[in-house]
């Protein structure tokens, strides 16, 4: 199959195998027609080729509208609702009264069912935790208040393989079963062949059993209707025919109309529908078969479909004796009623996951990992500012209800930037699988989002406005840190001063005019910083305030082909953790020691690249999806040059990296910070590496390779959406063995033997590799062109030519050293510090505000959230169905008073002596630096559940969930807990 049919499955064309043997289905009698659940769908890409608004416009409000209009015509039509962006833009822009009168009838019934319930269908390889629970209780939140309904049942049907992480969340969510369609296509082949496409999934080898669901995976069909039909040279069973952009037809004809179902052509029909279902049935154990009915951007004309598929049903059903066939319109969750109720024992898998995903021996889809680097790194820390300033905003809400920062204006700002954070999840956003032109909206939607939380962020902070520069640095975790802030300033001298007006320790670069900061703060704590500046050097401590002028030494730029004898002349940086030796030979990092445990380790740094092939003619192609390496990696670069700058605060090495020997400009470059551990607050074991590359050479691939003396087997661990870690075991493979062996790394990555671990922690996603023993390869950037047809007309071709600035920190160190440390690290680097630049200073400053009191969870738990939703609703089920039932089609104003909190054990069982133990809190006593706790009431993942009623289906090992009494809870290793929270009124 090649990239363009197996991109979407839109058209796949695959010869039907005529099964006519009689057989058994499971538990059922051999003789028993097999029941075959139609489903109705439109799958509908919140991005990807065309932007939102485009779509909108072609085809996704026809969608609902046409729906709507056609399942109120006949009772045993059905319909499932995916992605819930294009569904609330057109019920808050398009749909009228009536619509959504029918609309309300219709949820009610259970014939309009929504499945997975999220604002979009998220990627599940470079998603990160965060995000996948924030775009689903945004949708969640929606459903709920409107409509009273939570869904129960997953469709990630087009996500390009599947983690261990997506069921645990869906569970922790209240989910029932789960649904996914893209693994590798021999491991399909070999599940279908032994009907082992059901199993019940423990997720994580922590919570085991309690998050366990069931799980179905789609056969080699997907979740498009087959496209075989004999006589037909259109779509199939697509009457309604392909949509059109920019605008549909006035007349209603589109192309690929399939031939009408007529009295002449119903029993063929018929004939390929039943052949196409006993052939799926073959695959698994039951009598039922899940028969999804549409395909990308279906059912804008749904009267043709239903009124097309309406005959041929019923004419399949009045000869279902001869066919042994019945069918019937279905949602999702009829069909995993009917397979809850066939009471079988089900297979159990692990925690492992089906990633990475190939659709063929040469097609491996990870080359996405690192697609569009910008746009990950940009959404990352747009998740970032979102996650301060909630926290932020709640903190002041509970404060000062009454102040002057208005709660409408702060509540729409928080909400433009999760609309924006949410949508970009979608598995071809932060996928970097889209066009340009998405690609741009994505990032338009987020930097526009970002501005607008920035002036509420300054609101919160009640800036004044002076004289010199005023920075104010906010922590958003529930952790006290001492860490390294940064930024560029346009003076070569500065003095710091914290709020009481002592000095404090900082450092400016004379090359580039970078202000490095020592900060100390509480959890969830903010302080202010006075800078003030001076063209000319400054002496005496007091009148500096502490500040250490940097001066950088330059070394001779070395030619590789010069790199006769290395190794002689090695330069140390040290700091109390790390020496790091650099060699005067090659201006390459030689070897990195860990002194608490003197032990070396042999290390190299530098830039390689594969080389992509752009005519199809020749052989394989990477695209946007696929990486397919055309040879093993060469050297990027013909020379390096060195700079080393000393500091009282941070030493920074820059190395250059140039393509040709006679380059002036550079076109690669690694700077590494060594903190110089101030005392014995500022953490050392972390070396802070920033990267630029770009503009790349047409067709390659670029790596950051780290080569040690670390005899890891070519084996490495990489996390599954910052949850939890995966054992990735190199394996062999006939062909494409290189990219086969590449993994998505959302936080985190580390290669270990016997003594030692190296870990690397990242600000963005990028794709990871161990190809040589000791060896661990990034995927930084990207910049594909080929010829093929598919991905010209849609403009898939991925010619980035941006200059990319990622960021990774490096630890080393052994396994028990890292293994308290990498998970928090990670979360360090991922929301940071919110850093706000204030000028000028004003000499009489108004009366501050009483210092925020901290907020300190133990170092093994982490506050995954603290914010207000808005969302209105009873936290009583019953009486919030009232409300809904009661016909009243405004949503309520907003609820600004309840805190939705979440809180996450970042350890597995086992996994160190002391973290990995269950820790149990006293909420009241933690969150008493925010306010006095009233109520507390434990909640679902996106808070739509209480989980002293949640039952979930049994599918015979399931446990009951356990809950907690009063404020006090018990949160074991990987739990993910969720409460709303309800604060004493304050009155100032």
């Amino acid at each position: 199959m090649n990239a363009s049919l197996a991109k979407k499955m839109s058209f796949l064309v695959v010869s039907v195998v005529f099964i006519c043997c009689c057989r058994s289905h499971g538990v059922t009698a051999a003789n028993k027609p097999i029941q075959t659940f139609v489903i109705p769908h439109s799958h509908m890409d919140v991005g990807w080729v065309y932007t939102i608004q485009e779509s909108m416009h072609a085809y996704a409000a026809n969608v609902y509208t046409s729906v709507t209009e056609e399942l109120s015509k006949a009772e045993d039509r059905r319909f499932i609702a995916v992605e819930q962006e294009f569904f609330r833009l057109w019920w808050d822009t398009a749909a009228t009264d009536s619509h959504k009168r029918k609309v309300r009838q219709l949820v009610k019934e259970g014939r309009l069912e929504f499945i997975i319930g999220g604002q979009v269908m998220h990627d599940e390889a470079v998603t990160d935790l965060d995000d996948e629970i924030l775009q689903m209780t945004e949708g969640h939140g929606f459903l709920y208040e409107t409509f009273g309904v939570r869904p129960q049942f997953s469709w990630h049907v087009d996500p390009f393989g599947a983690s261990a992480t997506t069921p645990v969340l869906f569970a922790l969510a209240g989910f029932d079963a789960h649904l996914i369609s893209r693994i590798d296509y021999d491991l399909k082949d070999t599940m279908q062949k032994n009907k082992k496409l059901q199993f019940v999934w423990r997720g994580s080898p922590s919570l085991k059993e309690k998050q366990q669901i069931f799980t179905h995976v789609m056969d080699q069909f997907s979740y498009c209707t087959p496209s075989y039909v004999p006589f037909s040279n259109s779509s199939g069973f697509y009457w309604n025919g392909v949509a059109l952009f920019p605008d549909p037809p006035k007349d209603g004809v589109y192309p690929n109309m399939s031939v009408p179902v007529t009295k002449e052509t119903v029993h063929a029909y018929a004939k390929t529908m039943v052949e196409n279902i006993k052939q799926r049935a073959a695959w698994f154990r039951t009598n039922h078969v899940l028969w999804p009915w549409g395909c990308d951007k279906q059912f804008y004309n749904s009267s043709v479909q239903f009124n097309n598929m309406d005959p041929l049903m019923k004419y399949i059903n009045q000869n279902s004796k001869d066919f042994g066939v019945t069918v019937q319109y279905a949602t999702l969750g009829e069909y995993f009623q009917a397979i809850h109720q066939s009471d079988l024992v089900w297979e159990l898998r692990g925690s492992e996951d089906f990633l990475p995903y190939s659709t063929e021996p040469h097609q491996a889809w990870t080359g996405f990992y690192a697609s569009r680097n910008v746009l990950k790194g940009v959404a990352r820390r747009a998740s970032a500012q979102l996650h301060a300033a909630e926290t932020l905003f709640t903190r002041y809400r509970i404060s000062f209800p009454d102040g002057p920062v208005a709660k409408d204006w702060a509540l729409d700002k928080l909400r433009a930037l999760r609309w924006a954070v949410s949508e970009v999840q979608h598995h071809d956003g932060i996928t970097g699988t889209e066009s340009p032109k998405v690609a741009d909206m994505y990032l338009q939607h987020l930097l526009q989002a970002m501005m607008g939380v920035e002036e509420l962020l300054a609101a919160l902070f009640l800036l004044p406005h002076n004289l010199d520069q005023h920075v104010i640095v906010y922590n958003p975790l529930a952790w006290n840190t001492t860490t390294i802030i940064n930024f560029t300033v346009t003076f070569p001298t500065a003095a710091v001063f914290d709020d009481d007006g002592q000095p404090v320790p900082a450092q400016v670069s004379n090359a580039t005019y970078d202000l490095f900061i020592v900060v100390e703060l509480g959890g969830l704590q903010q302080r202010k910083y006075l800078i003030k500046f001076s063209e000319k050097e400054c002496s005496g401590t007091l009148k500096c305030g502490w500040t250490y002028e940097a001066k950088g030494v330059l070394f001779e730029r070395l030619n590789v082909r010069d790199w006769l004898k290395t190794g002689r002349r090695l330069l140390p940086v040290l700091n109390q953790c790390y020496k790091l030796m650099f060699d005067q030979d090659t201006n390459l990092l030689h070897s990195i020691t860990y002194l608490p445990e003197k032990r070396r380790v042999r290390m190299t740094q530098d830039f390689w690249e594969y080389h992509a092939n752009g005519d199809v003619k020749a052989g394989p192609i990477s695209d946007n999806y696929i990486f397919s390496a055309n040879g093993s990696a060469v050297r990027a670069y013909e020379a390096v040059a060195m700079e080393i700058i000393p500091g009282k605060i941070v030493t920074e090495i820059r190395q250059l990296f140039f393509r040709e020997e006679g380059d002036q400009d550079y076109a690669f470059s690694i700077t590494t910070r060594v903190p110089e551990c101030f005392g014995s607050r500022l953490p050392c074991h972390r070396l802070e590496q920033t990267y630029s590359l770009g503009p790349l050479r047409l067709n390659t691939e670029v790596v950051l390779r780290t080569s040690s003396s670390l005899e890891n087997n070519k084996t490495l661990y990489t996390d599954d959406n910052g949850y939890q870690m995966m054992k990735r075991t190199h394996r062999k493979f006939a062909n494409n063995t290189v990219a086969r062996n590449y993994f998505p790394m959302v936080r985190t990555a580390y290669i270990e033997d016997e003594l030692s671990r190296l870990v690397l922690v990242s600000d963005r996603a990028h794709g990871v590799s161990s190809q040589a023993d000791g060896q661990l390869e990034v995927m930084l950037h990207r910049r594909l062109w080929n010829n093929l047809a598919w991905n010209l007309g849609y403009n898939l071709t991925l010619n980035d030519s941006s200059v990319v600035r990622p960021t990774l920190w490096m630890m080393l160190g052994s396994v028990s050293a890292t293994a308290g440390l990498y998970q928090r690290e990670a979360i360090e680097l991922h929301p940071n510090n919110v850093i706000t630049v204030l000028t000028p200073w004003q000499e009489k400053e108004p009366k501050e505000r009483s210092p925020l009191r901290s907020v300190v969870l133990p170092p093994n738990l982490h506050l995954l959230s603290l914010s207000i939703p808005g969302w209105n609703y009873s936290s009583n089920h019953s009486v919030h169905l009232s409300h809904v039932h009661s016909g009243n089609d405004m949503r309520s104003e907003p609820d600004y008073d309840r805190v939705l909190l979440r809180i996450m054990h970042l350890f597995e069982e086992g996994e160190d002596p002391e973290l990995s133990k269950p820790v149990t809190i006293n909420l009241k006593d933690v969150l008493r630096g925010i306010g006095e706790v009233k109520v507390l009431e434990e909640r679902s993942l996106t808070g739509t559940r209480d989980i002293t009623s949640l039952q979930r289906w049994k599918w015979k090992t399931a446990d009951n969930l356990e809950t907690s009494d009063a404020f006090t809870v018990t949160i074991s290793p990987k739990e993910i807990r969720t409460f709303f929270v309800h604060f004493a009124s304050r009155n100032f």
